[in-house]
């Protein structure tokens, strides 16, 4: 619940604990040492607030540009009065000001941004991307790393059977339904993962009886007639079962990968064994891919052990590992990571992702994760899909593309209109009449919003749904 990583924790006599949601076999007292502020929950929602807090006040550029612009006008205006005023021309002078102030209206600058501001989180929502900070948004194309939490985020979050090997004689079906058929009653996540394959395979049900299971040992069953043991290498040791050469090859590799081996014993012989882990997203190895293709470096934090860390990360591209991370440290490890000046996004879903969300310079935040994860994200992957976090730096990229033209444009068309406007070609014959700067005031407005509005032709890289 507080750590949300995908391996069960065991706990004994005097252990620390902060919170725990399974409590299998016998009874638990737990003596309370911390309430209100001093509980762990609340650490990380200070944690949380704090990062907030030191989060950017950069003001938007358009905003700064059209408030330069107003005295740009105001200036150009006055300069443009004076002058026609010594050159003897008052009433030209007035006309030459007004038209001057007209062209010089800001309504392109001050649109230039908004609009596509507006454009770009509605295109983002029809992919699937919530953006709840438009400045996260902005700063999401200048990402030098994206940290992902593993568990429910680049993993599914619950065990699933990832391997099977079948003693000599058995075959891998039966081998599957007899153990499923003894977890068929326990509530144990590795027990379900078992269950989940055979129904998968769509196996029978074979009948049970006098189950019974007991912590850290396992569980058995009468399953036709015969006694099944399901449990984990500890079984082979106690019930002097010999293990055929294959078989603990592969079972070794897979320890090794960081995977939970688990044994089927029936009346003193091996069935075979299993491996169980917390399943690899299929998309998240598309996502890395992607997000190297970007220019942009991977990194993963997880709570989980050293080598269980590892194994994911060689499987899916990661270039940077940090492991057995305590939930309340995981904001710290953004800020070391964020120490050589890079730009940073971590993705998570669970509580004590929270203030690693807050702390990084993007928070992105997935859709089926917690309240509190959402709420200090900038950014929610609506469809849980990693490979959204490609799509949001790409609009990301393309929105300041479209922001940087449309301010060109503006800037560009006041620094040609205004010289006009006060009258630099009178010279030459060309005096601008008051109703066509009106006009041209007008055209500029439309022709931003009309490149705003070419921001819909982005095509992002979208995940399926």
């Amino acid at each position: 619940m507080i750590t949300g990583e995908s391996k069960t924790v065991s706990k004994g006599s005097g252990a620390n604990v902060v919170a725990g949601t399974i409590g299998s076999g016998g009874s638990l007292r737990v003596r309370i040492t911390a309430i209100g502020e001093q509980t762990a929950l609340s650490g990380i929602m200070r944690l949380v607030a704090t990062a907030q807090a030191s989060g950017s006040h950069t003001q938007a550029l358009a905003d700064r540009a059209a408030a330069i612009l107003f005295y740009v006008a105001v200036g150009s205006g006055a300069i443009t009065f004076v002058y026609w005023s010594f050159a003897g021309d008052t009433e030209h002078a007035l006309i030459r000001t007004a038209t001057v102030l007209i062209i010089a209206c800001p309504h392109a600058l001050r649109l230039a941004i908004p609009l596509v501001i507006a454009i770009s989180t509605s295109l983002g929502a029809q992919n699937g991307l919530l953006v709840k900070d438009r400045l996260a948004l902005e700063r999401a194309r200048n990402l030098d790393m994206v940290i992902f939490d593993k568990t429910g985020t680049l993993t599914r979050g619950s065990p699933a059977m990832s391997d099977v090997a079948a003693a000599p004689g058995t075959a891998e079906d039966d081998l599957i339904a007899r153990a499923a058929a003894v977890e068929s009653n326990s509530e144990h996540p590795l027990a379900k993962a078992i269950v989940a394959e055979a129904k998968r395979r769509g196996l029978p049900q074979l009948s049970v009886a006098n189950f019974s299971a007991s912590p850290g040992r396992g569980a058995e069953a009468i399953v036709d007639g015969k006694r099944v043991v399901v449990s984990g290498p500890r079984l082979l040791t106690e019930a002097k079962v010999t293990v055929p050469p294959t078989i603990e090859k592969l079972t070794a590799a897979w320890a090794s990968n960081g995977k939970t081996v688990l044994y089927a014993v029936a009346e003193g012989q091996l069935l075979g064994a299993f491996a169980v882990e917390d399943e690899i997203r299929a998309e998240s190895t598309e996502a890395v891919s992607e997000l190297h293709r970007l220019g942009v470096r991977v990194a993963m934090i997880t709570g989980d052990s050293k080598s269980v860390a590892d194994s994911v990360a060689r499987r899916i591209g990661i270039d940077e590992v940090a492991a057995e991370v305590l939930p309340a440290d995981k904001a710290s490890a953004v800020k070391r990571f964020q120490a050589g000046g890079e730009k940073v996004a971590m993705v998570g879903d669970g509580v004590n992702d929270a203030p690693a969300l807050a702390t990084a310079d993007v928070g992105i935040a997935i859709g089926a994760g917690t309240d509190v994860a959402i709420e200090s994200a900038g950014i929610v992957l609506v469809r849980s899909d990693p490979r959204d976090v490609v799509a949001a730096i790409e609009l990301s990229r393309a929105t300041y593309r479209k922001m940087i033209q449309n301010l060109v444009w503006a800037t560009a068309y006041n620094l040609v209109a205004i010289p006009i406007a006060g009258g630099l070609l009178v010279r030459w014959g060309f005096d601008l009449p008051m109703s066509v700067g009106a006009i041209a005031m007008s055209a500029s407005t439309i022709v931003v919003a009309a490149n705003a509005q070419l921001l819909r032709r982005l095509e992002l890289r979208r995940a399926t749904p």
